[in-house]
């Protein structure tokens, strides 16, 4: 079973990514060895079907006994796929500020897909971007690269917002110029830059650049659905400020409501027509709903792609 959310406060009291990772992960894999996904197991990822012509000094014996299906071992040079994790750390992501935010579900998420990476044995990288690129390693598959990983995102975690704008095409135009070869880009972001017509056209220009150099891209829209979808506020005044600009604005949320739930509505399927235009792979992720369904659309993308 998934852990609660409330036992992620604890565990990031320790950074111990590592272990949450694991918890995740290992309660995913127990999942799918129940569930209809059960073809996207990931039980044996530390094997591939067996080939004509490979040694049968490879061949693990007691796996066959038990599928009666002929599977080598998996060594640690080989790689099925590079993965670039990619993960908006700009101001806005720190919402809410007081609760569970929308920052440390990617970490967690992040943490949880490289944990999952390595058992693959897929290289897998890092990108941080706010309005610049702050952050960018390359793919690799050695438990010292994951060790490095985890030690950037546990400082991420501490860091605290300090009104860094978004620039999410200037940053997917220089990841785009830095991963030279054919990659599965995992984009963790609330997309809230680009509300425009204009904004939106410049991000998507920027995905088809890493379109145009043979990526696949999955992006895991970060919300929190009940307050940013829904606008779910209490009936009272609030005193809203933009974690971004500083800008405040005293309102009552029934005065807005419904503007604001129509222009929500609308900015949120024309990015995920857009999405669909282009081929990227969009995922509606809420902040409240646990981590396999990040998992979950990772495996399923992978499986396309092996």
């Amino acid at each position: 079973m998934e852990p609660n959310l409330s036992n992620y406060k604890d565990l990031q009291d320790f950074g111990n990514l590592e272990l949450l990772s694991q918890q995740v992960v290992e309660g995913f894999i127990t999942g799918l060895h129940k569930s209809p996904f059960h073809g996207f197991s990931v039980e044996f990822a530390e094997h591939r079907l067996y080939n004509t012509g490979d040694s049968v000094r490879n061949v693990d014996w007691k796996l066959y006994g038990r599928t009666d299906k002929l599977f080598v071992k998996r060594f640690e040079e080989e790689t099925n796929l590079r993965c670039q994790i990619v993960i908006d750390v700009s101001s806005s992501m720190y919402y809410p500020e007081k609760d569970f935010n929308k920052l440390l579900f990617s970490v967690y998420a992040s943490a949880s897909l490289m944990y999952l990476f390595k058992k693959q044995r897929d290289a897998f990288g890092l990108s941080f971007f706010s309005d610049k690129l702050e952050l960018t390693t390359a793919a690799k598959s050695t438990t010292a690269h994951q060790k490095y990983l985890f030690s950037e995102l546990e400082k991420l975690m501490n860091k605290k917002g300090s009104g860094d704008k978004t620039d999410v095409a200037s940053a997917l135009h220089q990841i785009a110029e830095q991963i030279h070869k054919r990659s599965l880009v995992i984009i963790f972001s609330d997309m809230l830059e680009g509300e425009s017509t204009e904004g939106l056209n410049e991000i998507f220009a920027a995905l088809q650049h890493l379109k145009h150099n043979k990526h696949e891209i999955i992006i895991f829209n970060v919300l929190d659905h009940k307050m940013e979808l829904g606008f779910e506020f209490d009936n009272r005044p609030y005193h809203f400020i933009d974690i971004e600009s500083g800008e405040d604005l005293k309102i009552h949320p029934n005065n807005v409501r419904e503007s604001y739930l129509e222009a929500v509505s609308l900015y949120h399927k024309e990015l995920k027509l857009k999405c669909a235009q282009y081929k990227i792979d969009f995922v509606d992720a809420d902040i409240h709903s646990g981590f396999y369904q990040v998992l979950h659309s990772y495996l399923i993308k992978r499986a396309k792609m092996v």
